[in-house]
């Protein structure tokens, strides 16, 4: 009888929440941050120290993308597996194949509709002379 190699818990995912709980701390740090920089750039503003132009162009810059950074890094998930990609792989690859190959029943042909009446027992107000 074989023996089954034992199952690590290191290997294990991370749960849902503990996932959720890092990126919100990662998106509270980088608003903080934010935050710091408008701060920042008070504070320069009422020292006016040299190259100040410099200083606030390089608070407000970090003001402007820190905030699509940060909804980025909130928004991703964790990594996929390897085994996770090729499940994948081979799930797009199974549905190109299906979109590729024809269809088994033929297509109907399709079904040209004229003005003339198709039911004798429903006629208009001037198909009624047309009637035996």
């Amino acid at each position: 009888m074989k023996k089954q190699p034992p199952v690590v818990i290191t290997s294990a995912a991370r749960s849902p929440s503990d996932q959720l709980r890092s990126r919100e701390i990662r998106y509270v740090t980088m608003m903080s941050v934010r935050a710091g920089c408008l701060i920042l750039g008070g504070v320069l503003v009422s020292v006016r120290p040299p190259l100040l132009p410099v200083w606030l162009t390089l608070c407000a810059i970090a003001m402007v993308l820190l905030p699509w950074m940060a909804v980025l890094i909130a928004n991703d998930g964790p990594p996929k597996t390897k085994a996770e990609r090729l499940a994948d792989a081979a799930a797009r690859e199974q549905r190109q194949m299906a979109l590729a190959e024809p269809s088994a029943e033929p297509t109907p042909e399709p079904v040209t509709i004229d003005s003339d009446i198709v039911d004798p027992d429903v006629a208009g107000p001037d198909e009624e002379h047309r009637r035996p």
